[in-house]
């Protein structure tokens, strides 16, 4: 057993890596975040322009299935630092794709663009590793939170990178290589600092039984899938994560596309998309060490159902805004808070709920069903954008929720 002060301090210094990539990862994915659908349409068109975002979170889904794999092999910090080479990689691809016309290749970058968000997503797991059961909550959040310092800025840097590229690759590609560095200085960061690694140091201190020590047909996603149907609690926990991460990613991939319909010229609607997702994002992640408290406080499934309540006044406000940028910002900024409710307490009473030689199949089924979620709701939001407007976008995003309310009211924290 390793002495309780030498795990304080690794986890403190876990906590702090963490904290410097999750503002570093923050901003490379809000950048490219902010533009992807813009740079989808002008290519594609608007009816296909969620694509964008499918794309990028379908590649978070999917490449969640081999970070897991890096972990349960390797540790933490190789699979943080391999997703966000890979975020970097996608970066280059999509400013190719932009300078050579070619729509195969968008939609690829998009995908490998997505693993800044499996990095982003698995780190939320990373600073519990360590974590005393009482602090659970408070400590995932805080690396939640941490995403607010980079991502918030992200945005607005847009206009920025599209200004001082601009004679090197189109405005709506440019944000992608900013991207792409901060990524890379991610993976230095990581490999350089990330010691001990998290997971291994805490498997040793209890003497648990790594997942890559037992047999691959007892810790894979069909082991995994088997333990969550099992276990209410696990249910609650990866249904709270998918069903916000959905309506989250539903609404705010068409934001943009429905602000440039307001006819605006390019910088105006740059600008006008910076301040509203940063908004959003503020949401989604200032208020985390708050949510973290109130979900070590008052309990899981209390968080989750008090976030359902703020996802539906997010899609109301944001469904009859119109043009009124001030509206769409408060909605998407509900929208965020909402998302990140579901997260923080589904992450955290998922973690705890399953077996520990589960857990790291669990999390990554968790991140694999919120991802392949989200990937539905981005590739439909588009189409029925373009068929119906954005107000029946948020009316179905609403409705979404409806069953994830059935299973919190149904089901009490185990």
């Amino acid at each position: 057993m390793s002495p309780p002060d030498i795990l304080d301090r690794a986890q403190r210094r876990t906590l702090g890596v963490l904290f410097v990539t999750q503002i570093l990862g923050g901003v490379g994915t809000a950048i490219g975040a902010s533009v992807g659908a813009l740079l989808s349409a002008e290519m594609v068109g608007v009816a296909l322009s969620g694509l964008a975002q499918s794309a990028s979170v379908v590649g978070a889904a999917l490449l969640a299935v081999p970070a897991t794999r890096i972990v349960r092999r390797s540790g933490r910090r190789p699979s943080l630092a391999a997703a966000y080479a890979v975020a970097a990689l996608g970066g280059g691809v999509v400013i190719a794709a932009a300078m050579t016309g070619s729509i195969p290749l968008l939609f690829g970058g998009f995908f490998l663009f997505g693993a800044g968000s499996t990095a982003g997503y698995q780190a939320r797991y990373a600073a519990v590793d360590l974590a005393p059961a009482a602090a659970r909550g408070r400590h995932l959040s805080l690396v939640v939170w941490a995403t607010t310092l980079g991502a918030v800025a992200g945005p607005n840097l847009a206009p920025l990178a599209g200004t001082s590229l601009a004679g090197y690759m189109p405005a709506l590609a440019a944000p992608f290589a900013f991207s792409a560095v901060l990524f890379a200085v991610a993976v230095v960061w990581l490999m350089l600092f990330m010691r001990p690694d998290p997971l291994r140091l805490a498997m040793e201190s209890r003497g648990e039984t790594t997942e890559a020590a037992a047999p691959p047909h007892t810790v894979g996603l069909g082991a995994a899938f088997r333990s969550v149907i099992a276990l209410p609690a696990a249910r609650l926990g990866i249904a709270a994560t998918a069903v916000g991460h959905l309506v989250m990613v539903g609404v705010m991939a068409m934001t943009p596309v429905h602000i440039s319909g307001a006819g605006h010229d390019a910088p105006t609607t740059l600008r006008i998309v910076g301040i509203v997702l940063s908004l959003h994002i503020a949401g989604m992640f200032a208020f985390a060490p708050v949510i973290g408290w109130l979900t070590d406080r008052l309990g899981r499934r209390p968080v989750i159902l008090g976030s359902i309540v703020v996802l539906l006044l997010a899609c109301a406000v944001a469904g009859t805004a119109g043009h009124d940028s001030s509206r769409l910002s408060i909605g998407l900024s509900l929208l965020g808070l909402g998302w990140s409710g579901t997260m923080v307490a589904g992450s955290t009473l998922l973690s705890e709920s399953v077996p520990a030689t589960l857990r790291l199949s669990v999390q990554g089924l968790s991140d694999l069903t919120m991802g392949l979620a989200a990937a539905t709701a981005g590739a439909l939001s588009g189409a029925v954008v373009q068929g119906w407007g954005y107000p029946i976008l948020t009316l179905v995003a609403a409705a979404s929720t409806l069953p994830l309310a059935v299973l919190a009211a149904r089901h009490s924290e185990s």
